[in-house]
Order: C-alpha cells, then structure tokens, then sequence
C-alpha cells in the first residue's frame, strides 16, 4: 500500500501552496484560555450581518429539508434589478472561492498561462494550479498592480488576467487612466476577471469597475461577493457579472445546488438593506481616520488603504508581533505569508476594537 498516493494522485497537487486561513477565534480561546477576543485578521464585517438577513436565516429554517433553488432565480432577480442587467449574465458561487474554481476549470487547459499581481488573493495561484496551468505572478509597483508589467508577461498562451481592485492584502487601486491603456492594449482571447470583493468600500474618484469594459464588449467577468460589507461570509456566497455566452460556459461545470438555501436568501434580504450598507461603510470610514492618525503618531508605515483593512510595517517580525498580539486576544494577519516580513493586515474594527488594537500594539511595540 506504501506510495498509493504518490504513484495515482494528479502530479499537480504536489505543487499546491493550501490556503491558511486566518485564526479563529475558539482556537485562540482553547488556545490561551482567553474569553475576550476581538478578530481583526479576516476582513469580516465588525457590525455582522445586515438584521434583515439575520431574520431571514430564522425564517429559512423551516425548509432545511427542501434542496435549494439550482439557479438561484430570486437572488438573480434583485442582481437583475441593481444592476440593470438580464438574469443570464450573473454567476452564483459558494463564496467567491468557488467562481473562481469555476471560471478556472471552464478555460484553463495545461499550456495555459494565467497572471496576476503579487502578492494578492492566493486562489488566483491555487486554482490554476489544480488545472495544470501556469502562473506568472508579476510583482507589485508601490504596493499596487502594476499592469504595465503585466502587459509585458503576456504571451500567446496567457488565458486568464486576474485584477484584484482593490487588491487584497494591499488594500490599493488600479486607476481608470491606468486600466484603459491596459485593457486597449490586451488580445481579444484573453478573459480579464476583476475580482472587487472589497467594491463597496472604495471612494477613490480614480476607481473603475470592470463593469465598464463589460459594458464596453471586452471579455470580463467581475466577482462580488457577500462576505465582505454584507456580513455573510459564515454562509459563503459571492457571484459573477458577465457575458451570457461566458456565464453560460461556467455553468457547465457548475454542481447543481452549490448555493445553499439560507445563504440565498439571506443575500437576497441583505441586498434590501440599504441603511446597514451605508453604516458599513461609515463605520469603516470613521474606523481608517482613526488607525491612520494613531499609525502616523506612533511613526509607522502603512499602505492607504481603499478596502476594510490596513496594511502597515511594524519594523518589527511579524510573527513575534502576532503572537504577542495574540496573547493580549487581538487577532491579525502576518505580513510574512504575502513576502513582507514586518508587515501586518488589520481589519478595521468598531470603535471599541480599534481602541483596543492601537493600545495592544503600542504595548507591544514598546515592551
């Protein structure tokens, strides 16, 4: 029996890097025997999920015996509507994740090369992977895609441009003057997906959506995602705008009930709430005025960020700092996984857990 795997299993699994998601918070309680910990290292939303949608997974529980509705009619209904669009060129995922698995195994074929900037979203490495293909990670300008480069690694066998706006762990833009020399000047065979999981956070004038190329006919899908200022990333769902033609194809591979029932219609009821949307991004603004000012009075770096996180150099290890962090019951994000080893991610929290952050991280720093 000895060797099974190694002689049977796909030679590409070998070369997989696996996601490492960040701690969670019952882990860190058996861990340390603490009870007050406050999470800053996923990006989730600090004041949770939108009330309608909480109601609405109280009243989905009565038809957990039923499967799901396969095509996700209603929750492409109100896409349909927010977006002024048909119901055929929206894609309805188990989170994100899951598209992106989708879009990759519908295109990607082992001569294929796929780029994207570095660091950003692991899945973008990770699903290409899976398929065999290539990956050209291009490395970031400033902390931000720089797609000129990105031109430049393009070759007859790019297949899948991954923009990442705003970038993920990096929290930048990519500006309009920037994308429209870029997408001008890229073949018409290549599918550019723009994942904006952190869209609604942005206020940059200078931003633009991938919609706009959609609209314009180039080859896009653009990712959303429910996880993020929606508050439902405990019931993953996330989905896709584009062609019909494209959505179609990624249909094809899709699993029949992939989005289950109460993360459809808590993102149905979510998308309703339009006061929760805007004390989101209140919250989230207020939140990085205060974390940039504390920041600048302690005399650390930190990238301007466009998302629900920050992004900064402790001068110190990260993991030293992380750990210490963690020993005061604040969870981060270690730098040293995206290729800055003195770096952390911070979620930007509630009042109270910025406050608490700053306080920790100047005891840390200090001590």
């Amino acid at each position: 029996m000895a060797g099974f795997v190694e002689r049977n299993a796909r030679k590409e699994i070998f070369s997989l890097k696996p996601y490492v998601p960040g701690k969670p918070i019952e882990e860190v309680e058996r861990e340390l025997g603490l009870k007050d910990i406050v999470k800053m290292a996923s990006n989730e939303n600090p004041l949770g999920p939108s009330p309608r949608a909480q109601e609405a997974v109280v009243n989905a529980a009565k038809d957990l015996n039923l499967y799901p509705d396969g095509n996700c009619f209603y929750l492409k209904e109100k896409l349909a509507e927010k977006f002024d669009r048909s119901q055929d060129c929206f894609m309805i995922g188990n989170g994100s994740d899951e598209l992106l698995r989708l879009i990759t195994e519908t295109f990607v074929q082992p001569s294929d090369e796929v780029i994207y900037g570095d660091p950003s979203f692991s899945e973008y490495e990770f699903m290409t992977c899976v398929m065999g293909g290539k990956v050209k990670p291009v490395r970031l300008a400033n902390f931000t895609y720089d797609l000129q480069a990105m031109k430049a690694a393009v070759t007859e066998n790019t297949k899948i441009i991954y923009v990442c706006n705003p970038n993920n762990p990096t929290g930048t833009v990519v500006t309009r003057e920037q994308l429209e020399k870029f997408m001008e000047s890229l073949d018409e065979d290549i599918l550019v997906v723009f994942d904006e999981a952190y869209y609604e956070y942005v206020d940059d004038p200078e931003f633009q959506s991938g919609l706009e190329y959609l609209d314009r006919g180039y080859n896009v899908i653009v990712l959303r995602t429910f996880s993020k200022i929606y508050g439902l990333a405990g019931l993953r769902i996330g989905y896709g705008i584009s062609t019909p033609e494209i959505v179609a194809a990624v249909n094809r591979v899709r699993e029949p009930f992939n989005v289950n029932l109460v993360a459809q219609k808590a993102a149905v009821a979510a998308l309703e709430d339009e006061e929760h949307l805007t004390r989101s991004r209140e919250i989230n603004r207020q939140g990085k005025e205060y974390l940039y000012r504390e920041l600048q009075a302690m005399g650390l770096r930190y990238v301007p960020t466009q998302a629900n996180f920050i992004f900064l150099d402790t001068g110190q290890d990260c993991r030293q700092v992380f750990q210490q962090l963690l020993r005061q019951g604040v969870i981060v994000r270690t730098g040293d996984i995206f290729g800055y080893p003195t770096y952390i991610r911070v979620t930007v929290g509630t009042d109270e857990q910025n406050l608490r952050f700053i306080s920790s991280l100047k005891r840390v720093l200090e001590g």
